[in-house]
């Protein structure tokens, strides 16, 4: 898992004016909480961030005021519903050889049996603990063969070392349905008789 090294200052000045301010100057404002102590809030820079939060579950270590290094990772980020850009990020404090609780994304892998069956991710992230310094980026899940009616629960999905399942084993993540048949829409075989006779 990757290391990203953010400097970060420290603020005090809170608000929707001091945060358009802080986005205006391409940077975004953020919260630092976790392990009992005070939240720290922050202002962090965005571009860098935005890079960093490519990357789900990222590791990042926080250069605070160039005094003291703290690790954390991002449990909520704000955006912008029509521009896309960062608003604000929730940091969750973590330390080395910690465990943590994640969502990982599950990637799907091969082609499901002839027929035009429907795969539903019914869990789109699965969630799992793992040490804060190694959370695995996402699984990947075989659906090769399956048919309709078929299903991949929790338990039968592989984990990455040192990560295990903080669902219950017997969730659904992945089920296949069978395709649905159009019906002709009603009316529409009353208006052939009709033009028959």
């Amino acid at each position: 898992m990757s290391e990203v090294k953010l400097a970060v200052q420290t603020r005090t000045e809170f608000g929707k004016g001091a945060a358009r301010r802080i986005r205006r100057d391409s940077k975004v404002p953020g919260v630092l909480y976790g392990h009992g102590s005070q939240p720290l809030h922050l202002t962090l820079p965005g571009h860098e961030l935005l890079l960093a939060l490519r990357t789900p579950n990222v590791l990042i270590s926080l250069d605070i005021d160039g005094k003291s290094n703290e690790l954390a990772i991002p449990k909520a980020v704000q955006r912008d519903p029509l521009k896309g850009f960062l608003e604000h990020v929730d940091l969750q404090l973590v330390k080395r050889g910690e465990k943590v609780t994640v969502e990982i994304p599950v990637h799907t892998e091969g082609e499901l049996a002839p027929g035009g069956n429907l795969l539903e991710h019914v869990l789109a992230a699965l969630p799992v603990e793992a040490e804060a310094t190694h959370i695995p980026e996402s699984v990947t899940v075989s659906v090769e063969g399956l048919a309709a009616g078929a299903s991949i629960h929790a338990k039968d999905i592989v984990l990455p070392a040192g990560s295990t399942l903080a669902v219950d084993e017997d969730a659904v993540v992945l089920q296949v349905l069978a395709a649905q048949a159009e019906e002709a829409p009603e009316g529409a075989a009353e208006g052939e008789e009709a033009a028959e006779a």
